[in-house]
C-alpha cells in the first residue's frame, strides 16, 4: 500500500496545465478547495468532479493513478461516512438497537465521501504537474508580501517544498525497513493494535536515524554550493502570467458561479 501513495511526486509533461504560471495553480487549487465546500448538493460536487475529470483529461495524467493514490485513504473515507450515516438524524431506514441510518445520513455520507475524494485528487494535480523548484518559486512570489513584516519567506517556501519532494523518498525507505524486518522474522500484521504498535518500533527508529542523515547531508551539499537563501539570487525563468492562465482563472470562476447557482436554483442539501 505504500507504494500506491505519490503525493508530493512530480511527473513530467507538457501539457497547458504543465506549462501554466505556478502561482496561477496554487490560487486556483485554493480555490477548488473553496468550490467544493461551496456545494452542498449532489449537483454541486458533480460540477466539481467534472472539473477536476477535464483537467487530469488536459494534463494527460491517466486517472487510474489518482484511484490508485486513493487506496490509503479508503479506511479516512469510511470512517468518515460511517460516522455520517449513524449521527446524521433524520428519516430512518435501517434501525437495530440503538444504531439507526437516516436518509440524510446516507446523502451525507455519500456528499462527504466524494468531497474529500475530490479534495484529494485536487490538490494532488498541483503537485503532479509541478516541479518542486517551480512550486517554490511560486510560493515565494505569492508571499513575498510579507517580507516586510520580517517573515523568512524564502526559507518557508523551501522547507514546504523540500517536505513534498521527500514524501515518496521517506515512503520508499520505510518500505525498505519493512521488507528488511519482515525477512528478519518481524511480525506486523497479526495481533491486537498495541501489539502492531510495537511492532513498528523496530520500523520507525530506523527511519528516523535515515530522515536525519538525509536532512544532514542536505544541509551538507546546500553549504558546499554557497547557498545563502534568497538574499541576491536570480532566477534563471522568470515567472510571468500568461494568457492560458488568465483563461484558466475565469474558467473557475464561471465554475464556482455555476455551483452558487446550483446551490439557488437547485437547494439539494441535507439538512
Amino acid at each position: 500500500m505504500l507504494k500506491d501513495i505519490t503525493i508530493g511526486q512530480y511527473f513530467p509533461g507538457n501539457s497547458v496545465i504543465h506549462r501554466m504560471d505556478p502561482r496561477m495553480k496554487i490560487i486556483l487549487a485554493v480555490a477548488y478547495i473553496v468550490m467544493l465546500f461551496l456545494a452542498d448538493g449532489f449537483s454541486g460536487i458533480a460540477v466539481g468532479v467534472v472539473f477536476l475529470a477535464v483537467c487530469y483529461g488536459i494534463s494527460k495524467i491517466p486517472i487510474s493513478l489518482i484511484l490508485k493514490s486513493l487506496k490509503p485513504v479508503i479506511p479516512i473515507i469510511l470512517f468518515t461516512a460511517i460516522l455520517n450515516m449513524f449521527f446524521v438524524e433524520g428519516d430512518p431506514v435501517f434501525q437495530w438497537a440503538f444504531l439507526t441510518i437516516t436518509k440524510q445520513g446516507l446523502a451525507t455520507a455519500g456528499l462527504m465521501s466524494l468531497r474529500i475524494v475530490c479534495l484529494i485528487a485536487g490538490t494532488s494535480l498541483l503537485t503532479y504537474t509541478t516541479s518542486p523548484i517551480v512550486l517554490t518559486d511560486g510560493i515565494e512570489r505569492l508571499f513575498s508580501p510579507l517580507k516586510k513584516l520580517g517573515l523568512p519567506v524564502h526559507e518557508l517556501a523551501m522547507m514546504m517544498t523540500i517536505a513534498l519532494r521527500f514524501i515518496p523518498t521517506l515512503i520508499e525507505e520505510t518500505d525498505k525497513i519493512m521488507s528488511a524486518q519482515k525477512a528478519r522474522g518481524a511480525d506486523m500484521e497479526s495481533g491486537g493494535l498495541v501489539q502492531r504498535a510495537k511492532a513498528l518500533i523496530p520500523v520507525l527508529i530506523p527511519l528516523f536515524i535515515s530522515a536525519f542523515r538525509r536532512a544532514d547531508d542536505l544541509a551538507l551539499a546546500m553549504e558546499c554550493r554557497c547557498y545563502r537563501g534568497g538574499e541576491g539570487r536570480t532566477r534563471m525563468k522568470q515567472l510571468k502570467l500568461c494568457s492560458r492562465d488568465i483563461i484558466a482563472a475565469i474558467v473557475m470562476a464561471l465554475t464556482i458561479a455555476a455551483i452558487v447557482a446550483l446551490n439557488i436554483w437547485f437547494p439539494l442539501a441535507v439538512k
